[in-house]
This record gives structure tokens, C-alpha cells and sequence, in this order.
């Protein structure tokens, strides 16, 4: 039996709640856990978009997948390796007045869950990593391209604890798949108990210490795109699927041309459960979106969607790092007993429409009158207060209101009594 849950977890801190999106692909009858922890560093992307790929294109088919693709969401909105200070130095100790404490402390919880069986904590690093010294940018002490061990084994005898014979079968499959010759993949031991204070503070440190196996994947900062970064992370995961035994498929070919169409897809958001907007070829902008004054409902399809308030009431709306609109409200409270589905006339037929969608368009459509309503087109002008029984073609609306870059699409909202209902999408040919 195959379940996939999205969970939002919330741990309560001294200070400050934690809410962590805990994404689980599992199978019942089994306890080998893989967790992967992305963007624990907000400036390091190949870290965050990979596990939201792994998050939405991926079937897990054996053994169980938890992801974490947006740890630090308030510094990848950023764009900052950490707002409140480096988050992957805060293992061993940190104060309770720290703004971090709460997030680290929850996702502690989870890596030392039973279920947990081996940590993946994703990174791009500066350089390209090699044992001898070939200048600044290829050298010992750059991380990139590397998969990160704190020790070579642990204490214990137990599944994947062998830490060292692990990283180095996953640096040999990976290096049959370069892009390119100088991208290679290699294994870098820290030595972390004898050798490394700072990856002493850190989170694999902390979970093989707690006698977890974990590892970093460290993608090169110096790749030339975020996809070849997500190409490698996704390729070094699989990987280490395969050493668990996880059965896996995925709904496109790996490959950096695949990958940058996914990177490029941003989804949807739906807004209170009546506003569906599509986020790709989305304007910059758009005002008087019909909203609460407080307590909105704001769903993602994406699982690195986030939304940001500015002081001034802007809604700034974030896939990772990459802010994909703005949304200027207009506040109104939402109707009661509003209907699920709103009949149009569209190219000569009738068509019932469901709330909070979109309906396609080759001429012209007019929304059918119902008193129990009031209908508002933006971007068509009129002295009518009521805009139903009216005929609309793409030449009778102002490409300014256009909600897309290619001034295709256009609001047609529905009001009951002053009170906002739902808002469809009227998308022309």
C-alpha cells in the first residue's frame, strides 16, 4: 500500500513555533526512511529545487521517501546563506534567544525518528573539490561536487553505516553521467571529531553522533545553470535510493534540458479557496486582488511557494528564491453560500464553470444573469455595475488588466451582496 502525505509540522520553541513542510512518500510495510533536508542555506539553490522536483515528480514504490525542500524558508525568500546567522552551525548548541532555535530544534525531532534509517542534507558549495591543489577554483579546500562524510564509518554495526564505501559507490555513478569532464564528483572526509570544529556544530554531525548515517551533497556554486546543479542533486539521490533499495520512477528523463522546464514551471496558487492563479507567464503585479483583511488561505501547488506581506499590505509571491508576482489587495469578506459552478455562454454553447477556474475562449463568451449576483470583468469598461448578459471578445479588454505577460487571460469576478464569491479566468486563443 502506497501513501504520500504533505504534512505541516508545527514544534513549538522557547521563543518561536516552527512550521516545517515534512513531505512523506511511504509504503506501509516499511521502516527504511531516506530523509532529505534542502535549503538549510537560502543562497544555495540546486539545494532547494531539487528536493521539490524529487517532491513532485517522483513515485516512491518501495520503502518510504521523506523530504524537507524549504528548511530555512525565510533566508531562501532572501536569497542570504542565513539571516539569523549560518543555521548549519547550530547543532551542538544554540541560545533559546536564538530565532533559529525553533526550526533546528523541530527538525532534530525528525532526523532522530526510528524510522529514519540515512540523512541527505543538500548543498551547492563554492569550487570544484580536489585532493591536490590545481589553483582557486580546484583545490582542498573547495567543496563543491563533492559528496560530504563527517567519518568514515559509524561506531556500530548497522545498515548503511558505512559511511566511506557508500560516498565513494555514489562517486563512481555519478561520474559516468558528467556534463561536462571537470564536473566530476568526488568524496570529501571532513574528519569532522579531530579535524573540523565548525562541521562540529552542523547537522550530519549531529545525526551520526546520534548514530544516524548522513551525508552532504555539495553541488558546484561554479556550474554555469541551476539546472546542471539540480541535474547532479537529483543524480546523487538516486543513488543513494538504489543503495537503500527504494524503488523509484519519476514522470521525465533526467537530463538538464528536462530539468530546466520543470525549474521553469512555478504552478499555482489558490487564494481562499475561491482565486486559482496560474503563476507561469504571470505579470509582475496585479491590484485589487479580492482578499481577507486577515487570516487568508494561501495553497501552493509548488512545494517551494511561499508568500511574503509587506508593511504596506503587498503580498509578494515566492517560488524559492525567485519572487514571480505581486498581489496589491482589495479587501472584501467572503460571501456565504456561495455556488460551486457559474453558467456561460462561451463561443455560442453554455457551459457551466467551476469556481476558482479557468475557461478557454476562441471568440467571445458573456456570463449568464443571475440575480443572487454581480459581475465584474476586469478590464472591460462599462457604466454597468452588473457586467452579465454582455458579450466579450479580446478586443473589448484593456491589455493593462490582463493577468498574464501575453495579455491572454482576464478576471471575471463574482460579488454576492458586496461580498466576494470567486473569481474565474477567461483565457483567449
Amino acid at each position: 500500500m502506497k501513501l504520500f502525505f504533505v504534512l505541516s509540522l508545527c514544534f513549538i520553541g522557547i521563543l518561536h513555533a516552527a512550521e516545517l513542510q515534512l513531505i512523506k512518500k511511504e509504503n506501509s510495510d516499511s521502516n527504511t526512511t531516506l530523509l532529505v533536508i534542502g535549503g538549510i542555506h537560502g543562497n544555495e539553490p540546486g539545494g532547494y529545487f531539487a528536493p521539490a522536483i524529487l517532491a513532485s515528480h517522483y513515485t516512491i514504490h518501495s520503502k518510504n521517501l521523506w523530504i524537507i525542500p524549504n528548511l530555512n524558508k525565510e533566508s531562501i525568500i532572501r536569497y542570504k546563506r542565513g539571516i539569523h546567522g549560518d543555521m548549519n552551525r547550530k547543532f551542538a548548541k544554540i541560545k533559546d534567544t536564538d530565532k533559529d532555535k525553533a526550526t533546528v530544534e523541530a527538525i532534530k525531532k525528525v532526523i532522530l525518528e526510528p524510522k529514519v534509517s540515512l540523512v541527505l542534507n543538500l548543498h551547492d558549495g563554492h569550487g570544484f573539490y580536489r585532493k591536490k591543489n590545481q589553483g582557486s577554483i580546484f583545490n582542498p579546500n573547495a567543496w563543491g561536487q563533492t559528496c560530504v562524510i563527517d567519518q568514515c564509518r559509524l561506531k556500530t554495526h548497522q545498515p548503511f553505516g558505512d559511511l566511506n564505501k557508500i560516498a565513494e559507490e555514489v562517486r563512481l555513478n555519478v561520474n559516468k553521467r558528467l556534463l561536462k569532464k571537470h564536473h566530476s564528483f568526488n568524496v570529501k572526509n571532513t574528519k569532522t571529531k579531530y579535524e573540523d570544529e565548525a562541521m562540529q556544530l552542523s547537522l550530519t554531525y549531529f545525526a551520526v553522533t546520534h548514530n544516524k548515517p548522513a551525508f552532504a551533497i555539495e553541488t558546484s556554486k561554479n556550474l554555469s545553470s541551476l539546472s546542471q546543479k539540480v541535474f547532479y542533486q537529483l543524480l546523487a539521490i538516486e543513488e543513494f535510493m538504489k543503495i537503500m533499495q527504494i524503488e523509484y520512477t519519476r514522470d521525465f528523463q533526467l537530463n538538464e534540458k528536462n530539468i530546466k522546464k520543470i525549474i521553469k514551471n512555478y504552478g499555482t496558487l489558490e487564494i481562499n479557496h475561491n482565486i486559482l492563479l496560474n503563476l507561469n507567464n504571470i505579470k509582475k503585479s496585479l491590484s485589487y486582488i479580492p482578499i481577507k483583511s486577515k487570516s487568508n488561505d494561501f495553497n501552493f501547488s509548488h512545494p517551494l511557494g511561499s508568500v511574503k506581506k509587506r508593511a504596506s499590505g503587498v503580498f509578494d509571491i515566492y517560488i524559492g528564491n525567485i519572487k514571480v508576482t505581486s498581489l496589491r489587495p482589495q479587501y472584501f469578506k467572503i460571501a456565504s453560500e456561495c455556488k460551486e459552478s457559474y453558467p456561460l455562454e462561451i463561443d455560442g454553447k453554455t457551459i457551466s464553470v467551476k469556481k476558482a477556474s479557468t475557461f478557454h475562449v476562441v471568440d467571445d463568451f458573456k456570463v449568464i444573469k443571475d440575480k443572487s449576483y454581480r459581475v465584474n470583468i476586469i478590464g472591460y469598461h462599462s457604466k454597468q455595475a452588473d457586467e452579465s448578459e454582455v458579450n466579450i471578445s479580446l478586443k473589448d479588454l484593456n491589455k493593462y488588466y490582463s493577468v498574464d505577460t501575453k495579455n491572454k487571460i482576464y478576471r471575471v469576478e463574482f460579488y454576492k451582496n458586496d461580498e466576494f464569491c470567486t473569481m474565474l479566468m477567461a483565457k483567449f486563443k
